[in-house]
């Protein structure tokens, strides 16, 4: 049994209508800066400049980050067990492309999803499949497979891509407005208030803005990966060990207890926040069970029979491997 499709549908809605509203106020923050530097002009330019930034970052910057890490690309024979679940959870989000995962020697807990729906795939590190059981990695593999699914890669390289310029072309109306103090001095020239208040608001706004989308997108992916798996306790149970691991890091930073406001800089939601919503539906069940082709991974932990060495620096270059 699946997850209800008319809170799936209106969790899609509410989501998409989120997106917009924060894309709209990323555009609006990157067109103040453009707008002081040359007029709508500069607004048309920066925006096309972030289209064009954003096909290319969402093609090959992860590639590179990959290469730096050491990673490595998992063969179907190399990880059989992985790659029937990655195909189930493939299947079930209707993706036209053959699972492809990538296997990082860190020992830090992380998963994410590389490229797109077209061309992309997972990348699991060696702490995460030492620390999960097969039945948590599956809900973490159907988090990313949605991400995936909906494009949430191409969506946040824009997002990354308008904070960027926005703080470049902020840092270049600055350096303008000092320029202009000797003219301002000599009374040639009235102190550009609005402009320096605006400058120094646009970028702050532009990176809350984007973290705030990334957490929206979270949120999103979470329900998505239940109605991929029908399991919501195995997602909350990897939370909950992907947030023990985190919150040991945390302690060595900020102590026990940690400053306020910090959600604010979060690129995902609070663990505790994620959880509760899947024990709320958890609760709802309406028939809601794990999917047979999952379900018989359920107690096995997961297994890499052969670790892939590092691809080198060329292979990222390349289109998709067939």
């Amino acid at each position: 049994m699946t997850l209800r499709r008319d809170r799936l549908w209106r969790n899609r809605l509410t989501n998409a209508v989120q997106t917009l509203l924060i894309m709209g106020g990323l555009a609006l923050s990157l067109s103040v800066p453009g707008y002081l530097l040359a007029g709508p002009g500069g607004v048309l330019i920066s925006l096309t400049a972030v289209v064009f930034s954003s096909l290319l970052s969402s093609w090959m910057p992860v590639r590179v980050i990959l290469t730096n890490a050491g990673a490595g690309m998992l063969r179907r024979h190399q990880a059989p067990e992985l790659y029937e679940v990655l195909a189930h959870l493939y299947a079930r989000a209707d993706l036209p492309i053959a699972p492809q995962l990538f296997y990082v020697p860190s020992p830090d807990l992380n998963a994410f999803a590389v490229g797109t729906w077209r061309d992309g795939g997972i990348a699991v590190t060696e702490g995460l499949l030492h620390s999960l059981s097969m039945r948590e990695l599956a809900g973490v593999l159907a988090h990313e497979t949605s991400h995936l699914r909906h494009g949430d890669t191409r969506v946040m390289s824009m997002a990354a891509a308008m904070t960027r310029l926005t703080l470049w072309l902020t840092l270049v109306v600055q350096v303008a407005l000092l320029a202009s103090l000797p003219l301002v001095a000599a009374g040639e020239l009235a102190f550009p208030w609005l402009p320096l208040l605006l400058v120094a608001v646009a970028p702050t706004l532009s990176t809350l803005l984007s973290l705030a989308l990334s957490r929206n997108r979270e949120y999103k992916a979470d329900l998505e990966a239940v109605a991929l798996t029908g399991d919501p306790e195995g997602l909350a149970s990897a939370l909950a060990e992907l947030e023990r691991y985190h919150s040991r890091w945390l302690s060595t930073i900020f102590g026990r207890q940690q400053p306020a406001g910090l959600d604010w800089l979060r690129t995902h939601p609070p663990t505790e926040e994620r959880i509760q919503r899947l024990f709320d539906i958890d609760g709802e069940r309406h028939g809601l069970a794990p999917h047979p082709g999952l379900q018989r991974h359920h107690g096995r932990r997961p297994r890499i029979h052969q670790r892939p060495g590092a691809l080198g620096g060329h292979h990222w270059f390349l289109r998709r491997h067939r």
